[in-house]
């Protein structure tokens, strides 16, 4: 083997981004970047080619899904969870858009000196209740200490498997024309609860995180037979963020109705007061759903009778042309595009 054979080119062009940026965290295009340019190209195989919230993986005649992810968010106490309840719930609702049921995850702690054990103690105790919620068990994990101004007191891992119980292909990939999109209820309230706890910011009414397991409605759909071809949860990047990831791995376009998509009027006006989009702002226990339009009535009956989405409705439709593009219809009536946002809108939101 030559030397040339063994020299690597960094595929993201370095005199654009020498430096990791907020932005690459965000679930924007700097994410869409990093992972189609750096991380599959260096891991890619046919499970990380499905481009969802978790692999979809065969082992010994099971069919289960695989996922994983990393919690951040700051303060890690907010309105309605906490950093413990985002880590448990997360995953879980990751291996739930995999159509699978959940069963066991792991958890890992990165921890700075100096942190008190009453924090810790609180962020476990809301895992254990959430997990316990959910309905899954902590198996596994493992535990780091940095420096004392290294880890900005705490950060979680986990990753979780479920099982698969059913014969459907739940992915981008399963996406037709003529499906429509349910989404399973109001938008944004994460995101500005967060913003609101970090920034020291007062409403008039409060607002809390929709945190909260989504494994209710969607094994209530999968016992049910309902045909689903995707689903997706609404974290970074929002409503649309999912919605532009799905139109361009399904190769098919996505258009929605801003009418139709529900926001609390507490949210709208937070987000008008910040310069904020609610269909880009976070989520940790909302999904859509995009189904067949013969399967539409049934999907919506089962989802509106769980507490979690019992505001679900349909917003918008698939087609074939434009090809990868998600378009919206405004209140006024005019159609403008739907893109993934160039830069960071709310940093360590999860």
């Amino acid at each position: 083997m030559t030397t040339s054979a063994l020299t690597f080119t960094c595929p993201i062009p370095i005199a654009q981004y020498p430096h990791v940026l907020l932005a690459h965290g965000g679930g924007g295009e700097l994410t869409n970047q990093l992972i189609e340019r750096m991380f599959v190209p260096a891991f890619g195989n046919a499970a990380l080619g499905q481009r969802h919230d978790g692999a979809r993986l065969e082992l010994g005649g099971a069919r289960l899904a695989f996922t994983t992810d990393s919690y951040v968010v700051r303060p890690m106490f907010f309105p309605g969870g906490d950093i413990g309840t985002l880590a448990v719930n997360g995953t879980v609702n990751d291996l739930l858009m995999c159509g699978a049921r959940p069963q066991f995850l792991s958890a890992g702690f990165i921890l700075e000196e100096g942190l008190e054990m009453e924090t810790l103690w609180r962020v476990v105790s809301s895992m254990r209740a959430a997990a316990a919620a959910a309905g899954v068990m902590l198996v596994t994990g493992d535990t780091k200490v940095v420096d004392r101004g290294k880890g900005d007191g705490l950060y979680v891992n986990t990753a979780g498997v479920g099982v698969i119980e059913h014969d459907q292909i739940i992915a981008p990939s399963s996406v037709q024309p003529g499906d429509v999109v349910l989404l399973s209820g109001d938008i944004g309230r994460h995101g500005m609860a967060v913003m609101a706890a970090r920034e020291g910011l007062t409403f008039e009414s409060a607002i809390e995180s929709d945190c909260a397991p989504l494994v209710e409605p969607i094994l209530a759909l999968l016992a049910a037979g309902v045909e689903i071809h995707c689903l997706r949860d609404l974290t970074r990047g929002g409503l649309a963020s999912a919605l532009v990831e799905i139109a361009r791995t399904a190769g098919l376009h996505i258009h929605i109705d801003e009418r139709a998509i529900p926001i609390r009027e507490d949210v709208r006006g937070a987000c008008e007061i910040l310069g904020f989009d609610p269909i880009y702002v976070a989520n940790e226990g909302r999904f859509i759903a995009i189904v067949p339009a013969t399967s539409a009535d049934a999907a919506l009956a089962i989802l509106n009778a769980s507490a979690v989405s019992a505001d679900a409705r349909t917003i918008g439709t698939v087609s074939e042309d434009p090809a990868g593009y998600v378009t919206q219809r405004s209140v006024i009536g005019a159609t403008r595009v739907v893109d993934l946002l160039s830069g960071e809108q709310l940093p360590r939101i999860c």
